[in-house]
C-alpha cells in the first residue's frame, strides 16, 4: 500500500470508451430519453390502458425519429446499421422499459423476422411502413402448452391447393398463442410460426403475415384475441392470446428466404435436413437475445447508479456525538455494491464484444460458414443468461441496499424489479439458452450441430473418444501453456500471484476445461452402461449448465482483460485493472468450493482473495460515484426522491 496511488477516474473519457463506437448513438438515445423523462411517473398515474397508450405513442413518435430503424436497410427508411440498432435499444434500457420492450416487439421481433426470414416482396409489403410505426405488428411464437419447445408448436398452417392459401389453425387451446406483446391492442400483422402441412404431410415449422386487425383496430374475423391482464411488471405493453379459426392468407404471406411452397403444392427449399432448416430460421432472430442481455446490463447501471449515490449522502450510526457514518464507508456496504459495480463493467465489455459479432456476422457481403453462426448463437444465449441473471441479482441487491426509501415507488427500484423480471425468461429460459452453449462446446459447432436436440447431443459425445470431445474446446491444452507464463510449475495455481490476470484467466479456463471433460465423460459413461439416453441427460444436467456457465464467464473474463489491456496507460486504466480484479476474484470467491474441491484452491489462498477483494473494494470506495457516473445513465433517469437535495442527509431509517 506505501506505493499506491489512488486513480482518478476522467468521467467524460471513461463514458466515452465504455460507448465504443456508437458514442454519437448513444448520446441521442440519451437525449430522447430525457425527451420521454415524464413517462417514467407516467406508469404510476396512469390506469393500464391509457399507459399502453401513452407507450404505444411514445414508440411510434420515436420511429418518426429514426432512432428505432438503424438496424433496417437504407432503402426502407432504416439506418443500415445493426450495430448501431444494438447501441440504441441498450441505450434505452435507462428509461421506461414498457417503451424499451415494445420497440423490441415491434421493431426487433416482428420487423427482424419479417427482414431476416421474408424476400424482397416482403420487405417492400411491410418494411417502410413498419420503420416507420405506422403499421404495427408482434411476433406470434410462443404457444401455452410449448413454451421453449418451438419444434413442437400446435398451430397449423394448411395448404389449400385449389386457392393458393395456407389456412391457419389453432386445433387446442394448447396451441394459443400466448404472451403476444402488442397483441392485446394495437397489432394489425403477426408473424406467426405454425406447423406447415401440405397433404398430409409436415414439413416442420415456418413464418406466415397473418393479419389480424383492420386499419381502425378491428379484430378480423376468425381471428380471437384476449387480453393476458396484469402483469408482474411491463404493464405498458398490450401482451394478449391469439386463436386462429381457419384463417386464410395468400401463399405470398410465407416469409420465404429458406422454404418455399409452388402453387401446385411442391414444397422447396435448399436446406434439404428439416432440423437444419429450423435452427437456420431461428438463428437468424438472434439479435433479440443479444439486445435483450444488454438492455438488462443497462438497467443495472441504473439501480448502481441510484444505490451508490444514496450510499454517499445516506449516514447511520457512527461515533456518540460526532457525524454518523456514510453508508458507503462500512465495509460491508462495499461488498454489497462494488462487486456489482464491478461485474457490469465486465458484462459490458462482453457485450460489446458480442454485439461486434454480430454486426460482422450480419453485415457480412459474403456467406458466413454455419459454423460462425452457431458460435454467434452460442455466445449471444450465454451472455444473455449471465446479463439477465445479473440484473435481477443486481436491481434486488441496490434496493435492498437502500432500505425502506428502495421500496418506494418513487426512487425507481421496483419498477426496475418488476420490469426486468422476465428478462430471464424471454428470448429464451436461461437454462435452456445454456443447455445450447453446452451442446456447441461438446459438439465444437460441428455441422451436426444443427441436426442435433439435447439426446441427439448424448449419442454424438457418447460415440467419440472423450479426448476428442475436450481436444476441441477452445481451452485445450492449458496446462502446457500456464507453465510458460506463469510461475511454480505444477503448482502455478498456489504460486501465481492473485491480482495476476494471466492467473485469473487461467483459473476460469481450468474450471471450464474440467466441468467439460466431466461432462463428456459423464454422458459417454452412461451410454456406454446402457442407460436410455434421456436419462443420461437428465442425470448430468446440472453438471451441462455448470460447463456452459464456466464457459460464458471466462468469455466474460477475457472481454474485460482484453480491454483493459487495450486502454491507453493512465488513471482509467487503473481504475479498470481494480475493476477488473475485482470482478475475477468475486467470481472465484463466489465458487470457492469448486475449486476446493479440485485442488485449485487451498483454504489459505482462500482467504488471501477474500482479503484481496476487501481491500479492492476499498481502493474503488474514493472512485465509486466516478465509476457509477460513467454509465452515462442521464439525471432524470436517476430521479428518485431520495436523491433529492436535503432528503438523505442525516436521515434515519
Amino acid at each position: 500500500m506505501a506505493d499506491y496511488e489512488q486513480p482518478q477516474v476522467d468521467v467524460p473519457a471513461m463514458t466515452a470508451l465504455l460507448d465504443g463506437s456508437y458514442v454519437e448513438v448513444r448520446d441521442l438515445t440519451r437525449k430522447r430519453l430525457v425527451e420521454y423523462a415524464s413517462i417514467l411517473t407516467d406508469q404510476r398515474d396512469l390506469d393500464r390502458g391509457k399507459f399502453r397508450e401513452r407507450v404505444k405513442d411514445v414508440v411510434v413518435e420515436l420511429a418518426g425519429t429514426g432512432q428505432t430503424g438503424l438496424g433496417f436497410p437504407t432503402e426502407y427508411g432504416g439506418g443500415g446499421d445493426i450495430g448501431a440498432s444494438v447501441a440504441a435499444f441498450e441505450t434505452m434500457a435507462f428509461g421506461d422499459l414498457s417503451v424499451l420492450v415494445k420497440v423490441g416487439v415491434q421493431f426487433g421481433l416482428f420487423g427482424g423476422a419479417i427482414l431476416q426470414l421474408g424476400t424482397k416482396k416482403h420487405h417492400d409489403a411491410y418494411l417502410k411502413d413498419l420503420v416507420s410505426g405506422q403499421l404495427l405488428g408482434c411476433f406470434a411464437m410462443t404457444e401455452t402448452g410449448h413454451g421453449s419447445n418451438v419444434q413442437a408448436l400446435g398451430t397449423v398452417a394448411t395448404y389449400d391447393v385449389e386457392t393458393h392459401e395456407f389456412v391457419i389453425t389453432t386445433p387446442d387451446d394448447h396451441s394459443r398463442k400466448d404472451y403476444i406483446g402488442n397483441a392485446a391492442a394495437h397489432a394489425r400483422l403477426a408473424v406467426v410460426f405454425a406447423q406447415l402441412e401440405i397433404g398430409g404431410q409436415s414439413e416442420g415449422v415456418h413464418a406466415f403475415v397473418v393479419p389480424i386487425r383492420d386499419a381502425k383496430g378491428k379484430v378480423l374475423k376468425d381471428v380471437r384475441i384476449e387480453d393476458d391482464g396484469r402483469k408482474i411488471g411491463l404493464n405498458g405493453v398490450d401482451n394478449g392470446r391469439i386463436w386462429f379459426d381457419g384463417v386464410r392468407i395468400p401463399r405470398e404471406n410465407l416469409l420465404n428466404r429458406y422454404a418455399d411452397v409452388t402453387e401446385t403444392g411442391v414444397y422447396r427449399s435448399e436446406i434439404d435436413n428439416p432440423d437444419r432448416r429450423f435452427f437456420t430460421m431461428l438463428g437468424t432472430l438472434v439479435q433479440g437475445r443479444v439486445c435483450v442481455g444488454g438492455a438488462s446490463i443497462n438497467a443495472s447501471k441504473v439501480a448502481l447508479s441510484i444505490a451508490t449515490k444514496y450510499a454517499l449522502g445516506r449516514r447511520q450510526f457512527g461515533n456518540p456525538g460526532g457525524p454518523e457514518e456514510l453508508l458507503l464507508d462500512y465495509g460491508l456496504h462495499q461488498r454489497r455494491l462494488l462487486p456489482l459495480i464491478a461485474r457490469t463493467y465486465a458484462l459490458h465489455f462482453a457485450q460489446e464484444v458480442l454485439a461486434g459479432q454480430l454486426h460482422a456476422v450480419f453485415s457480412a457481403t459474403a456467406e458466413v460458414d454455419e459454423r460462425t453462426r452457431r458460435a454467434l448463437e452460442s455466445r449471444a444465449a450465454g451472455t444473455k443468461a449471465l446479463g439477465t441473471w445479473h440484473g435481477s441479482r443486481t436491481i434486488q441487491e441496490c434496493r435492498e441496499a437502500c432500505g425502506g426509501a428502495g421500496y418506494l415507488s418513487a426512487n425507481r427500484f421496483d419498477a426496475l424489479r418488476a420490469d426486468t423480471d422476465v428478462f430471464t425468461t424471454f428470448e429464451g429460459d436461461n437454462h435452456i439458452l445454456l443447455q445450447l452453449v453446452a451442446k456447441g462446446l461438446l459438439t465444437d459447432y460441428s455441422s451436426e450441430f444443427s441436426d442435433l436436440d439435447q439426446l441427439g447431443m448424448v449419442r454424438f459425445v457418447a460415440g467419440m473418444a472423450v479426448d476428442t470431445v475436450v481436444e476441441k474446446t477452445s481451452v485445450h491444452k492449458l496446462l502446457e501453456r500456464v507453465k510458460d507464463i506463469l510461475p511454480g510449475g505444477d503448482d502455478w495455481a498456489q504460486e501465481a500471484e492473485i491480482v495476476d490476470s494471466e492467473y485469473q484467466l487461467a483459473m476460469f479456463r481450468w474450471r471450464e476445461e474440467h466441468m467439460l471433460a466431466g461432462v463428456a465423460k459423464r454422458l459417454k459413461a452412461g451410454m456406454d452402461a446402457g442407460m436410455d439416453p434421456k436419462e443420461v441427460f437428465s442425470r448430468c444436467q446440472d453438471h451441462v449448465i455448470g460447463s456452459a456457465r464456466a464457459h460464458v464467464e471466462r468469455l466474460v473474463l477475457e472481454a474485460f482483460v482484453d480491454k483493459v489491456r487495450a486502454t491507453p496507460d493512465g488513471p482509467n486504466k487503473s481504475a479498470l485493472y481494480l475493476l477488473c480484479d475485482l470482478y475475477a476474484l468475486s467470481a472465484i470467491e463466489a465458487d470457492r468450493g469448486w475449486w476446493m474441491e479440485h485442488g485449485r484452491l487451498t483454504s489459505s489462498r482462500s482467504k488471501a482473495i477474500s482479503k484481496e477483494i476487501s481491500e479492492l473494494c476499498r481502493k474503488l470506495r474514493p472512485i465509486a460515484e466516478d465509476l457509477v457516473d460513467a454509465f452515462g445513465v442521464p439525471a432524470e433517469m436517476q430521479a428518485a426522491e431520495m436523491l433529492a437535495p436535503g432528503t438523505v442527509e442525516g436521515q434515519r431509517m
